[in-house]
């Protein structure tokens, strides 16, 4: 599970990532040459939350 989200819902996905998963969200930066927007708005995406790998 990834979701690209901005500052503004980085909470509200790692909370997502934790109910769906049960297991401890990944919080990575996403580099601003990505250009992906986020999920929930149509800011800039900022971060990159995920399940574990």
């Amino acid at each position: 599970m990834d979701k690209y989200v901005c500052l503004e819902h980085v909470e509200l996905a790692l909370d997502e990532v934790v109910d769906e998963t049960e297991e401890y969200p990944i919080l990575e930066e996403v580099p601003a040459e990505k250009n992906v927007t986020c999920e929930y708005c149509d800011q800039p995406a900022t971060y990159l939350v995920s399940s574990k790998k």
